[in-house]
């Protein structure tokens, strides 16, 4: 007969594993793209759900290596974090639109914390099968998966922002997108090209906090290179004057979006922007710090 320890690892590397799956996705960023990647990060989600379910059966043992193992785990997930962020920062130098460090730095922080996320699905569903039953721990396995689904999902910029389409125009040799100022166009090809091709999005943020968190140049970075990935780019390397900009309107804090892309969609370009993540390290609360300070 199986003992309840066993049951309690089984069910708790299943669930920490399922976890691993569900928050495993492909998608616009294009990371991880290919089988290798794919089966490097669940290989390393199925070693986090060993850990975390093993954990708790060590522990009732009053076996406390356990804990030795899981600090030796953190830091392996550390170089993990490490390994993504050298491996997208040379696919960037390739990009015509690159992500940028920021968002670089997002994804691979990311990666490190769906492993930890991992552990404490594992941990937990072990725990709860251990102190009580089979079926309470499919119960908090469940829990584990939807917790982890939404605490997936952070912030995008429908959340801080109003985002509407905007007309660019050319005066002499400046580029506008309605009254922001872009850039200086002084080849008339260029101009040409940017009157057939162009596109322009007006952001509004809906407080200081967001004016703040959109003026950070990682932000704008990652808004302009998910525009670019989608919709493509109509330009090629060598070519400065079609390189996407986004410019700050330094009065209300709006940001003017210039951009060139294959598929010129407005409504698709809208959504696309209303999507982009909320950089965690371009996030500014200056409003808290006044509170905090009165």
């Amino acid at each position: 007969m199986v003992n309840k320890e066993m049951i309690a690892v089984t069910l708790g590397v299943i669930v920490g594993f399922l976890n691993r799956i569900f928050m495993l996705r492909t998608d616009y960023r294009q990371y991880p793209t290919h089988k290798h990647g794919k089966m490097i990060h669940l290989s390393l989600g199925f070693i986090a759900a060993g850990l975390g379910a093993v954990a708790v059966p060590a522990l009732l043992e009053e076996n406390y290596t356990a804990i030795t193992f899981l600090g030796l785990a953190a830091q392996q997930f550390r170089d993990v974090r490490n390994m993504e962020r050298q491996t997208l920062s040379r696919l960037d130098e390739l990009e015509l639109v690159p992500r940028g460090y920021t968002y670089i730095e997002g994804i691979a922080m990311v990666f490190e914390g769906r492993n930890y996320l991992v552990i404490f699905a594992a941990f937990f569903t072990s725990m709860v099968t251990s102190l009580t039953n089979w079926k309470l721990g499919i119960v908090a396995g469940i829990l584990t998966i939807v917790i982890n689904q939404r605490y997936m999902s952070g912030l995008n910029i429908k959340d801080i922002a109003d985002v509407r389409p905007a007309k660019i125009k050319i005066e002499g040799p400046h580029l506008f997108v309605e009254n922001i100022y872009i850039m200086n166009i002084g080849l008339q090809t260029s101009q040409k090209i940017i009157e057939e091709h162009g596109m322009g999005i007006i952001i509004t943020p809906k407080d200081m906090n967001s004016s703040v968190t959109l003026a950070n140049l990682g932000q704008r970075q990652a808004i302009l290179h998910n525009l670019s990935t989608i919709l493509g780019v109509y330009r090629d390397s060598g070519e400065p004057s079609l390189v996407p900009l986004i410019k700050r309107d330094l009065n209300d804090g709006r940001l003017g979006v210039f951009f060139l892309p294959y598929n010129k969609n407005p409504e698709e370009a809208i959504r696309i922007v209303n999507l982009v993540p909320v950089l965690e390290n371009a996030i500014r609360l200056p409003s808290e710090s006044k509170e905090k300070e009165g």
